[in-house]
């Protein structure tokens, strides 16, 4: 089946939809991991989901609701994206092909996005396969730039991808090393 978006509309029933999504699915990379309906609901009534610079998605492959992505920074040349897939559907290497389609879903619908970029966790391993599967190259390693819930901190890597090279299919390469000292 081929992975499609549905957009979200802040309603009550879409509301209640997110809040069980949340609370029934652990999201072991992400700052707070686990929701309880207080956290869940606090983060639609301050309009994650739906305002002018976050778009929330359903992710959807056939018939089935995989997960949700939010696009942010959408009045910016460089959105980015958080990505929660449920628990019953990781591990499957779907992970690429919706990527890939999210990609084509910015570009195709915001012209002016130059790159689209996304972060996770240094110790989030599939993810940061899956950018480089998905045609992303690594940008940045933030040393202790993400939080844990534990109270520690890890490393936060980002990855991007330039429309050019969604469009190509080619990744552009950069120079990694700096400037001698």
């Amino acid at each position: 089946m081929a992975i499609s978006f549905v957009p979200m509309v802040q309603s009550d029933h879409e509301s209640r939809a997110l809040v069980r999504f949340l609370t029934s699915n652990h999201f072991p990379f992400h700052v707070l991991p686990v929701h309880t309906e207080a956290s869940a609901r606090k983060l639609v009534e301050e309009g994650r989901f739906w305002s002018p610079e976050s778009i929330g998605f359903w992710i959807e492959d056939g018939p089935e609701r995989i997960g949700l992505v939010v696009l942010d920074d959408l009045e910016e040349d460089t959105p980015m994206f958080d990505l929660r897939l449920a628990e019953e559907f990781r591990g499957r290497g779907r992970g690429t092909e919706v990527l890939k389609a999210l990609c084509a879903l910015v570009f195709e619908r915001f012209p002016e996005a130059v790159r689209f970029e996304g972060q996770t966790r240094e110790d989030n391993l599939a993810m940061r396969r899956t950018f480089l599967r998905a045609g992303f190259l690594k940008e940045a390693h933030y040393r202790l730039g993400w939080p844990t819930a534990e109270g520690s901190r890890v490393a936060s890597v980002a990855y991007a991808i330039l429309r050019q090279d969604w469009a190509s299919g080619e990744v552009t390469p950069f120079d990694w090393e700096d400037v001698p000292a």
